[in-house]
């Protein structure tokens, strides 16, 4: 696969060393792509082998669940019946493919011994050999490299050297020919043009020694240690060819040690059903169901000759009254007092996720979900903590015990710890400065409303679910009860029948807006902040208040977010904020 380079290209190697370096770089590409696309090829075979054992086995066990689905039952009637020839080759049959199925088993456990162990093991070795292979040549490509740096470097520093010779010699020759200069500046020219040539003469030497190095070198890189990485780089791959074509090989013959089980059970199964008699089963089955009696005689004649009175058929008359009958009547109305939107509600609320700040919600949700949003993230955030300082435990350990492990390893997992805690910390200063905010919105209780609150906690520890068996809250917050879901299934039309012959309610007061509320879900009402409108219901429980803005406006507004003030007529005026 890999010859030695032909001697025009080590000629051209000498004269232009660098591109022959690349050259040799790029030929170290080339086989490291090819080496790699074979260990690809391998893995993918190890792959193909691998499922055809999991099919051998998925196959194997459906034949026996199927042969174990047809046996018969002990001490059960099938038991009687398998005493004729078909019923007994048709069990022959089961039993054998019983068989046949464990030979399927072989074959899964024999390619997987054979072929997949040993392919994944070798596929291991083979690639830490090819790293190594190719470790020396990069090795070998920087070396050579590196000489010639050092050559080129060495080069340049005679050439310079003789420059400055040459210049310290016209120098010395000017100051000597001229005779206004003294004879101290001349001896000093000719002192310093010495010292110049020396110079030269020393970087002379140094530029032919490396010189010789790097041919030499150079000469042994490229007819040595290239050639002898190349061929184990060829052995390898050659050996790489043989071992998946002797892989393949085995794939064939474990298939081929199993046909003449394989073929002796088809041969049974056979013999089987050749044993199928079938004068002997009708044998069994007139020896199972005669008689033994004697055939009857001949039927004497019977002559009637008087008239006979047909009787009239009643066929006629219970047709007749089965054709008064009504079918019966489906798919009466439902008269269940029920709100129309809290299928939807639900349905919209779990198909759109609200904003992260939670705004779609009413302040006193909002404000519940933004706390338990900080308490998920303080805990997260602990978490983290508990991680860094085990770890911080395990590193001390490692440092005063260096043979139980490398400190330096855990100083990653601290950093991408630190990290996380970090974010962590921002997020939650972002969703305690929105907490921060919705506190500052809501206004404060009054005593009473506080009074009342506690009282009605106190009372109804479940909260607003005991609530939610009258009715449910508009924005689906709450769960409905089992009657309820039976009666949503109710057609539609039904509910628009009955909303609409139902009366609209009488007001009992009037309410104060005190923010800008958006309707956004079914059964809900935009309110402005400021406004004033009728109330019809009042809060049940469960933080919502049924007001109307006319006769074809109404709906829901959270609580807190209106000022109520009932009539008169009422239990007493009470404001909910």
């Amino acid at each position: 696969m890999v010859s030695l380079p032909h001697p025009y290209v080590l000629h051209a190697a000498v004269s232009a060393p660098c591109l022959c370096c690349r050259k040799g770089k790029d030929q170290f590409d080339n086989l490291e792509k090819h080496t790699q696309w074979g260990i690809d090829v391998l893995e993918k075979y190890i792959k193909f082998v691998k499922e055809r054992t999991e099919i051998e086995l998925s196959y194997a066990k459906q034949l026996r669940n199927l042969s174990k689905k047809y046996q018969p039952k002990k001490n059960s009637k099938e038991e009687e019946e398998y005493r004729y020839t078909s019923t007994r080759a048709f069990l022959a049959t089961l039993n054998e493919m019983n068989d046949y199925a464990g030979q399927h088993e072989v074959i899964s456990e024999n390619m997987t011994s054979l072929i997949t162990g040993e392919l994944t093991r070798y596929v291991q070795e083979l690639k830490q050999e090819r790293k190594s292979h190719f470790h020396d040549g990069r090795k070998a490509q920087q070396h050579i490299e590196t000489c010639w740096k050092q050559l080129e470097a060495s080069k340049r520093r005679f050439e310079r050297d003789c420059k400055e010779a040459d210049r310290a010699q016209q120098y010395f020759e000017k100051m000597d020919a001229d005779i206004n200069v003294t004879k101290a500046d001349v001896e000093k020219a000719r002192q310093q043009a010495q010292l110049r040539h020396q110079m030269a003469e020393d970087s002379k030497a140094e530029y032919s020694s490396t010189l010789q190095k790097f041919n030499s070198e150079q000469h042994e890189h490229y007819y040595t240690h290239i050639p002898n990485i190349f061929q184990k780089i060829q052995e390898m791959e050659e050996r790489r060819i043989v071992r998946i074509g002797e892989s393949m090989k085995t794939f064939a013959e474990v298939d081929r040690q199993v046909i003449p089980i394989i073929g002796k059970c088809l041969d049974e199964i056979t013999k089987a059903a050749e044993a199928v008699d079938h004068k002997n089963d009708s044998q069994m089955v007139i020896e199972a169901f005669k008689s033994g009696f004697e055939p009857p005689g001949d039927i004497d004649f019977e002559d009637f000759t008087q008239p006979m009175k047909r009787t009239v058929s009643e066929s006629s008359l219970s047709n007749s009254r089965g054709d008064g009958k009504s079918e019966p009547k489906f798919g009466s109305k439902s008269k269940g007092k029920l709100w129309p939107f809290i299928k939807k509600n639900k349905l919209s609320l779990k198909l759109g996720a609200g904003p992260e700040d939670f705004s779609n919600l009413p302040p006193e949700q909002r404000r519940k979900k933004l706390q338990q949003k900080v308490d998920e993230l303080n805990r997260d955030i602990q978490k983290e903590m508990d991680q860094r300082d085990a770890l911080t435990k395990m590193k001390d350990v490692y440092i005063k015990n260096p043979q139980m492990g490398d400190a330096a390893s855990v100083d990653h997992r601290l950093a991408e710890l630190g990290q996380n805690i970090e974010k962590l910390r921002l997020e939650v200063q972002k969703f305690e400065g929105w907490l921060a905010e919705v506190e500052g919105r809501l206004p404060a209780r009054t005593e009473q409303s506080r009074r009342q609150s506690g009282v009605y906690e106190a009372q109804n520890p479940s909260g607003v679910n005991s609530c939610a068996q009258d009715r449910e809250s508009p924005d689906g917050s709450y769960t409905e009860e089992q009657s309820q879901e039976t009666e949503m299934k109710v057609p539609a039309t039904d509910f628009d029948d009955e909303f609409d012959d139902e009366e609209p309610l009488p007001t009992i007061g009037t309410c104060k807006a005190l923010y800008t509320f958006e309707g956004q879900n079914e059964g809900t009402i935009s309110v402005a902040e400021g406004e004033m409108l009728y109330v019809i219901e009042e809060d049940k429980g469960d933080g919502w208040t049924r007001i109307r803005r006319n006769e074809d406006e109404e709906g829901y507004v959270p609580t807190s977010y209106v000022e109520v003030y009932l009539d008169k007529n009422a239990k007493g005026a009470m404001t909910y904020i």
